[in-house]
């Protein structure tokens, strides 16, 4: 796993600030990495995917636990956990424009990969997080699981699931709170992205950004978050979006 790390010893114990994201190979994912790496703020940053680096899989528990178990090995001093994982369509999840075409197995996919996969995330990675200094987990949501957003329909599924990861995170929020005073949990909308996820969703919608300029947004509003907002939902702007 020599190519997952970014520090200058790989073989020792980090002993200084790491930083960890899960949904590497994504497109804001490896954005988010690749300027984690260039930024030297951290001394090692690692990687989660199902496919190179540390393997992670949201349909498989144990591969969540195991990731869990090697970036322990990696460093003790934890300070950045982003969940970049999800899903909007694919092989057996497709959005739905209307109640007609709502499927069980395809709402069961969308909730096991946008909720189920973070929620497992939480319950694996929390713990890891620092204890004596600020430290931070963040996931990514979308401003449609915004249930008083929603003014436009539609898009069931993954309205739904987003909606469930909300109110998972801003529960773990609380618990987390209790052991780990300075640690910050939120989710965050990264806007609408030019990624394989939504390509064929973004071509007439305003303000599409690359992922690289959503990366960029997103580490700032993570930079500026305070112990205050902990269990908050904001955008790639700083912004609080309402539930």
């Amino acid at each position: 796993m020599i190519e997952q790390l970014h520090t200058a010893e790989h073989s020792a114990l980090a002993a200084s600030p790491a930083a960890l994201i899960i949904g590497a190979t994504g497109g804001i994912g490896n954005a988010l990495l690749t300027q984690l790496q260039s930024s030297q703020r951290f001394a090692t940053v690692l990687g989660c995917a199902r496919s190179d680096y540390i393997r992670l899989d949201l349909l498989d528990e144990s591969t969540i636990a195991h990731a869990a178990q090697e970036v322990a090995a990696h460093t003790n001093d934890l300070r950045l956990i982003i969940d970049a994982t999800g899903t909007l369509h694919g092989e057996g999840c497709e959005v739905e424009k209307s109640w007609k075409q709502l499927e069980p197995l395809a709402m069961a996919k969308s909730f096991a990969i946008n909720a189920i996969g973070p929620a497992l995330i939480m319950k694996h990675f929390l713990p890891l997080l620092a204890t004596q200094e600020r430290s931070v987990f963040t996931t990514l949501s979308a401003r449609v699981g915004s249930i008083g957003d929603n003014q436009l329909g539609g898009w069931y599924s993954y309205r739904a699931s987003k909606a469930a990861l909300n109110q998972l995170m801003k529960t773990a929020s609380i618990e987390l709170r209790r052991t780990k005073p300075h640690a910050i949990c939120v989710a965050l909308h990264p806007g609408t992205v030019q990624t394989a996820l939504s390509h064929q969703f973004v071509k007439s919608a305003p303000n599409v950004v690359s992922p690289e300029i959503a990366a960029q947004r997103l580490l700032q509003v993570i930079e500026n978050l305070s112990s205050a907002d902990n269990g908050g939902f904001f955008d790639h702007n700083g912004k609080t979006v309402e539930w």
